[in-house]
């Protein structure tokens, strides 16, 4: 597993964002872990979580795209904070771009978008922090094509869940397969798992035995096969 993997999941243990135990998902799903990246909440939080974006981001997609993407509106800090990030770590100028719930009808910057405009020939990589069911994407596709002849390069989320979207196969796949782009994630439930069962981090067992048995039998369900 890479040194940024490793460090994006203590990371998330660190900032409180990974939690352990008895959660209802929106989706209803009963599940015992929960992300919610509306707990990085400083500056330096923020600066970190853009860094792991960025380096997971290079690693499958490249630097050959011109706009990071981020739905609101949990994606308008992410889509910031990582555009910020790849300048400093790859000099590679990208623009952010994200999208209004209301559309504004005045001034000079009116209309869906926040940012910077989209327009013809842009490559696109959306940035998101978890999805499990793509509702977000359904929404947020026709937005960015219909700004001209875009082409979208892929999806990046923080964690994938590894469940089941709508169907049978893991919301990232479904995506895959729907819409004709990559979806990728900084790291997987697996690896999460594989690096935090039975080890000790800062005196403490994150992933028990119990837990791990918890998570066993959540994915007997929900995982994807």
């Amino acid at each position: 597993m890479e040194q940024y993997k490793q460090e994006f999941i203590e990371f998330m243990v660190d900032s409180n964002v990974l939690k352990f135990g008895d959660f209802t998902l929106k989706s209803g799903r009963k599940s015992p872990f929960f992300m919610n990246a509306g707990s990085y909440v400083t500056g330096a939080q923020l600066k970190k979580l853009g860094e792991y974006y960025a380096k997971a981001i290079h690693d499958n997609f490249g630097d050959d795209f011109d706009v990071l993407f981020g739905p609101a509106y949990k994606g308008i800090p992410l889509s910031v904070t990582t555009a910020i990030a790849f300048h400093e770590l790859y000099g590679k100028e990208i623009k952010y771009c994200s999208n209004r719930k209301e559309e504004k009808d005045h001034g000079g910057d009116a209309g869906i978008l926040l940012g910077s405009p989209i327009k013809d020939g842009d490559r696109v990589v959306i940035i998101e922090d978890v999805t499990t069911s793509g509702k977000s994407i359904e929404e947020t596709f026709p937005i960015i094509k219909a700004q001209g002849n875009v082409e979208i390069l892929g999806l990046m989320v923080s964690l994938n869940r590894m469940e089941k979207g709508k169907g049978d196969k893991g919301a990232l796949d479904e995506i895959h397969e729907k819409y004709g782009f990559k979806a990728a994630a900084i790291v997987s439930m697996a690896e999460v798992i594989e690096y935090l069962h039975n080890r000790e981090y800062n005196g403490k067992v994150i992933i028990n035995d119990g837990i791990k048995e918890a998570i066993d039998a959540y994915y007997e369900v929900y995982g994807i096969k």
